[in-house]
């Protein structure tokens, strides 16, 4: 290695860090599979009054849809809001080209949702954290829905 480098702990990267270090996995990604075409897609649950009672944040790249975040306040849950914001991100995701989904859940969360709306586990890690499980899961998404 050579002596002029020298590793650093940093607590919050910088700029000029994420552009070496994002912007040159991203090059590389690029180079090796194709511009990823990432996007954003959310849809948000309101109230008449306008609050945010839940939503669904996610992104479509690579002929894929990641499920980042889906929250529905605790008083509004099992009244098929989750289920409809889960439809219309997938219905969008199918839209822009999205083959497939897919997410990561807790099992203190609600992986019995995701599997009663065709999402299938395709990994774990145990202890994760302490006492439960960090759950993977995947669903094939309907095609020609453009």
């Amino acid at each position: 290695m050579p002596d002029e480098y020298e590793i650093r702990y940093v607590e919050k990267p910088d700029d000029p860090v994420w552009e070496v270090v994002g912007g040159g996995i991203n090059e590389y990604n690029t180079r090796h599979a194709g511009a990823e075409g990432y996007q954003r897609l959310c849809y948000v649950l309101y109230a008449p009054d306008e609050s945010v009672g839940g939503g669904l944040v996610g992104a479509t790249f690579w002929d894929w849809f990641y499920i980042d975040l889906l929250f529905v306040k605790e008083e509004l849950r099992r009244q098929g809001y989750g289920r409809q914001l889960l439809e219309l991100a997938e219905a969008e995701a199918s839209r822009r080209g999205a083959r497939n989904a897919y997410l990561d859940t807790f099992s203190f969360q609600a992986p019995e949702f995701y599997t009663g709306q065709g999402y299938r586990v395709f990994g774990e890690l145990p202890d994760f954290p302490r006492g439960y499980t960090r759950i993977f899961m995947t669903k094939a998404l309907a095609t020609g829905i453009r």
